[in-house]
């Protein structure tokens, strides 16, 4: 494993930390931190910590000894001081004697003895890190550590690459008994400056950043050599499926039978695929060796005990497909309960959700699973790398983790689930799709859903819109021409691919054009209805396509314009396919309500846009012969409508299950407009 320490680097962090009042321990500690989360290959997504003993001056102007430990749940990557919480070292190392302490006294313990009770909660690792008198330790969870110590021989081949110079520990829990069986293990032999923990991970400290740092690589790449000279035979694989069954077809199956509708939960599913995938998850053992657990304790609480796997067969139809991932997911359920019954007796818990984390289609590739777009990726990152892991302890041995006990506890500990963010918004796991998104109206619209916890993928025609969108936002901005079916079926595509389906469409985008009829020549009225109808047709029609392959409620969301049931004076090329998109929602909802599809519009008006810019709201004021402020409010309640009002009215009709085919009317009041 490659070393990236740089002296030039660390002085720019001491430079930098310092300047801000940070001690140069600390700075060097977020350096190093940094440098180690930063490789995949030793930490993922909120594993492993790291500490530094140093002096901090407290409000009271008193120096304490305290112990900088990595906060629960932060990414050691992108760690900043804050991240390290300072925690008072004597007060930690007064219960060395202590033969035992509970979960929630140890958590209790740690949070009284900080020195800003606001900090984030110091790692559950922290009596360990306390315990060892050095002053830097680091701790993270090694791919070539866990190949080595996940097998049967286990202890053998650590004594073989390593020798007398690291110590060993077996595995145990992590909290304040692993704390003191490590302290056991150094007080026996003191010249210790790395230990391997079985099952779990690899400990190095030292009196010196770069040292404890230098110790980590040095040991990871001692066990990647080990690795590369065992005798290796490689796993037997099946033969590939020639089925012609696509991501894109699959994927909306996968996550439609995911719909848990008892507590109205939608999963987001991520595929991904390469050589490593693909080469663990055609073994012919896959189901064997992949029912056996995780790599290393804490990832259980990202990707469940153990994966589904759906065999695919060369002769597979769309039906049959769904078929077969049903029974599998029936039989995922089933095993899940059975092992929640069996380990949770006598213990007060509550059975989290059945449902696979990781689904590996074999001769394709693997779908991620999470509650939203980001836990899904981290599922991913997380599969990918015990897929890695397991197939090389495959090739050399038998893959060999921790028993299924073991790997309940931690599954069902409070101070890992507490790693978990399990607030749930109104429409998480809700993918959404705008058209016209980086408009006034769509962007107030995307902000509002990402506000109430939606996955929201942004369309627009504007190439130049998308590219600044691209740098600003973390939501997926994608070109398409809505009024051409293979451009949004391309756009559509690569949404499910990311997210796995659709549940609601806000069909957004259009155009005006405005004149006398009689003189509106018919390539503009043609224009004005591929843009203002067919173009919500071709959107509308290939969404409500993927809410049928899925199998679950959907929503179409028009926005219409109260020109469609008061027309305006020398308006109409834009309110005539305004009209008919009035009839076309309200035909979605006739067709496919029967399936939970549910189809509602916006009529609003007079809200300020790309398209009523204001040289068309100074025409509009003209032709109504007033001034340009009574035009925007002239209406009952003589209040300008805003894009931020159409947002809600969005929202609004996403949320109400039992409304199809209802037009809901935002423009301040106006009479002649109201639906009759």
């Amino acid at each position: 494993m490659r070393n990236n320490w740089s002296d030039i680097v660390a002085k720019k962090y001491i430079r930098k930390y310092t300047s801000l009042g940070h001690p140069k321990d600390l700075a060097l500690r977020v350096y190093t931190t940094q440098l180690l989360g930063q490789n995949n290959q030793l930490v993922l997504h909120g594993g492993g910590n790291t500490s530094v003993k140093t002096q901090i001056k407290d409000i009271d102007s008193k120096t304490y000894e305290v112990l900088c430990v990595k906060g629960s749940g932060w990414d050691m990557g992108a760690i900043e001081p804050a991240g390290l919480p300072a925690v008072k070292l004597n007060a930690l190392k007064s219960m060395i004697k202590r033969k035992t302490l509970s979960d929630e006294e140890m958590v209790s313990f740690q949070k009284r003895n900080l020195l800003d009770t606001n900090s984030p909660n110091p790692s559950v690792e922290t009596f360990l890190h306390a315990f060892l008198p050095h002053k830097y330790v680091d701790h993270t969870h090694a791919d070539a550590i866990l190949d080595i110590t996940n097998r049967p021989n286990a202890l053998k081949v650590c004594k073989e690459t390593f020798g007398n110079k690291v110590g060993y520990v077996p595995y145990i829990m992590p909290g304040f008994l692993l704390a003191k069986k490590v302290y056991e293990i150094y007080q026996n032999n003191p010249g210790l400056n790395c230990l391997i923990l079985m099952n779990h991970g690899i400990f190095t400290f030292s009196d010196s950043a770069k040292e404890s740092y230098d110790i980590m690589i040095k040991n990871v790449s001692l066990a990647e050599s080990a690795i590369k000279k065992m005798k290796s035979k490689k796993i037997k694989q099946i033969k590939k499926p020639k089925s012609k069954l696509k991501v894109s077809q699959i994927s909306p199956i996968l996550r439609g039978l995911l719909v848990d509708s008892l507590n109205d939960d939608t999963y987001i599913i991520n595929f991904r695929t390469n050589k490593n995938i693909q080469y663990f998850m055609n073994g012919v053992d896959v189901k064997k060796y992949s029912s056996k657990g995780t790599v290393t304790p804490d990832h259980v609480i990202r990707i469940k005990p153990h994966p589904m796997i759906i065999q695919l067969g060369n002769e597979d139809t769309i039906e049959s497909f769904r078929l077969k991932a049903s029974r599998e997911l029936d039989k995922y359920k089933k095993k899940y309960i059975s092992y929640y019954k069996k380990h949770s007796k006598g213990k007060k818990t509550t059975m989290l959700d059945p449902y696979p984390r990781i689904i590996y289609v074999t001769g394709l590739g693997m779908f991620s699973v999470g509650k939203d777009y980001s836990s899904s990726l981290i599922a991913g990152d997380i599969g990918e790398t015990n897929a890695r892991v397991i197939s090389s302890v495959q090739e050399t041995s038998n893959f060999k983790t921790i028993s299924e006990k073991d790997i309940f506890e931690i599954e069902y500990w409070s101070l890992e689930q507490a790693k978990l963010n399990n607030s749930k918004k109104s429409l998480q796991g809700k993918i959404v799709v705008i058209t016209g998104s980086l408009g006034t109206i769509g962007f107030e619209t995307y902000k509002l859903f990402k506000e109430h916890g939606a996955e929201v993928i942004l369309i627009d025609y504007d190439k130049k819109k998308i590219k600044q969108a691209q740098q600003s936002i973390s939501e997926l901005c994608l070109y398409a021409d809505v009024t051409d079916r293979k451009s949004v079926k391309k756009a559509y595509k690569l949404i499910i691919e990311r997210f796995g389906g659709i549940d609601i469409l806000i069909s957004n985008a259009g155009s005006v054009s405005d004149g006398p009829i009689a003189d509106i020549s018919d390539a503009q009225l043609k224009k004005s209805f591929d843009d203002n109808f067919f173009s919500h047709q071709i959107c509308a029609s290939e969404a409500v396509q993927i809410m049928l392959s899925q199998k679950s409620p959907g929503c179409l969301l028009f926005n219409i314009s109260k020109q469609s049931v008061n027309p305006g004076l020398n308006f109409g090329s834009y309110g005539l396919p305004k009209t008919a998109l009035l009839g076309l929602c309200k035909q979605y909802a006739l067709d496919y309500g029967k399936y939970g599809i549910r189809s509602n519009g916006i009529n609003a008006d007079r809200i300020k846009s790309g398209i009523l810019n204001a040289n068309m709201i100074d025409n509009r004021a003209k032709a109504r012969q007033v001034t340009v402020d009574q035009y925007m409010k002239g209406n009952l309640l003589m209040n300008e409508v805003t894009a931020s009002d159409v947002a809600l009215a969005f929202l609004h009709l996403a949320v109400s299950k039992k409304s199809t085919g209802a037009i809901l009317t935002v423009d301040g009041g106006n009479i002649a407009a109201s639906m009759r």
